[in-house]
């Protein structure tokens, strides 16, 4: 009967044992970490409006990332449909986590009549290129990004449509 008692003593403190142990387990383990996932949708493309050249010299036209439209030189900024926008990304990512920005600072537009334009991509809501930001809100939180830029319109330039594209580089620290 001794012998019971003991086995049974025996039990009960390796049972608590292992209760403190598991207990001890939980206390120093390490959090879980959030989604490192960067999701990034490009939403509204950048477009410089309706733009008439004047005179021999040319000029500028900047749309900010705010959506502020201006133009140097011989440029007349006429209000139509569509109107100047910034370009806009959307990205989610978990909060706290830094972005930077990348681009390549000049693109060339083709025409729909041939010639080319340069874009200068830039400066975003964010900073210019190569700046970085950090992400607030929660895991479903979406963080947009407005990114400007300035189209240059030498006094030879072809009338048209002009299009093209540009990327932009979102690494995550």
């Amino acid at each position: 009967m001794v012998r019971k008692n003991t086995r049974a003593i025996h039990i009960k403190y390796f049972c608590i044992t292992l209760l403190f142990a598991a207990n001890a387990f939980v206390v120093v383990s390490q959090p879980v970490l959030p989604q490192r996932t960067l999701t990034v949708n490009p939403v509204q493309s950048i477009h410089f409006g309706t733009i008439c050249l004047t005179g021999g010299a040319g000029g500028s036209a900047t749309v900010s990332y705010d959506g502020t439209w201006s133009s140097t030189g011989s440029l007349i900024l006429i209000n139509a449909i569509p109107s100047p926008q910034p370009a806009i990304f959307e990205l989610k990512l978990c909060p706290g986590r830094s972005v930077n920005i990348t681009y390549s600072p000049t693109v060339y537009l083709t025409g729909s009549n041939g010639g080319t334009l340069a874009l200068d991509i830039g400066p975003t809501e964010k900073g210019g290129n190569g700046s970085s930001f950090v992400t607030e809100g929660d895991c479903d939180f979406i963080t947009p990004l407005r990114v400007g830029g300035t189209l240059y319109v030498d006094g030879s330039a072809i009338p048209g449509t002009y299009t093209g594209s540009f990327e932009i580089t979102f690494n995550q620290e």
